[in-house]
């Protein structure tokens, strides 16, 4: 039976994830939670128990607050990676790691895995470099790698201050919702695609490959509060501040 280690494994994803490959029952889930030390320190990794798959989720992933403590999101992503990395080259495991949308405001859509990278935000650039060192180590080191980007995921279970959960939980809890743009449209991805799609991953070969993980169509804020208002049969007063974030992506699909 295949050991995979999860990191971050009460998070969003991890959660969704562990209980996933524990329902299949074809590998043993380590799921490596906080109370295990911070992952971007290297003395967490060593006393790990011995795994033949990581999947690396454990990551600062609120890009606002990406803006307000860059530090701490580099140090976080950066280091968290590269131990990861170096857990596998030890331990001679493979590396599915969890990368994310990384294209910036995009030249053509739909966005292909050969499109530019183009980081325009905190949280994006520890993301980059992440992936550097994820090819720097399967080039050097020969760790096998597969990277997983992930646009924007959304599903049970998720912190209110992401943007979908934020509206449902206005519309239903109140009779408005109050939205700094309605505008920007993005690809929204179910969370159990997203498991699908790293539960696909652990069987393929073990070879270094980038993957966009999408739906194929995006969505606007607007369209967004539309959508709940008819699942909820509900009309609510739309408050927008008309505020753009700097840099902001304004569709990706």
């Amino acid at each position: 039976m295949t050991k995979v280690l999860i990191s971050g494994a009460a998070g969003f994803v991890g959660s969704h994830l562990v209980k996933k490959i524990k329902e299949i029952g074809q590998d043993e889930v380590i799921a490596i939670e906080s109370s295990a030390g911070d992952v971007s320190y290297p003395a967490t990794w060593k006393v790990l128990p011995q795994a033949d798959i990581v999947i690396h989720l454990a990551s600062k992933t609120f890009v606002p607050d990406s803006w307000l403590e860059p530090v701490e999101f580099l140090q976080t992503n950066i280091n968290g990676a590269i131990n990861a990395l170096d857990y596998c080259r030890l331990h001679d495991a493979r590396l599915i790691y969890i990368s994310s949308y990384l294209y910036g405001n995009p030249k053509e859509l739909p966005i292909t895995e050969r499109a530019e990278v183009k980081a325009n935000n905190p949280y994006m650039q520890s993301k980059k470099i992440a992936e550097d060192m994820c090819r720097f180590y399967s080039e050097y080191y020969g760790v096998a790698v597969t990277v997983l980007r992930p646009f924007n995921v959304y599903g049970p279970g998720q912190n209110n201050k992401f943007l979908i959960p934020s509206i449902v939980e206005q519309i239903v809890q109140t009779d408005s919702v109050k939205i700094r743009d309605l505008t920007p449209k993005r690809d929204y991805l179910y969370i159990e695609d997203l498991i699908e799609a790293l539960i696909r991953v652990i069987s393929m070969p073990q070879k270094f490959e980038i993957y966009n993980i999408a739906s194929g169509s995006s969505n606007s804020v607007q369209d967004l509060i539309d959508i709940v208002q008819n699942i909820t049969q509900k009309s609510v007063s739309i408050q927008s501040e008309g505020i753009r974030r700097p840099n902001e992506v304004m569709d990706s699909r």
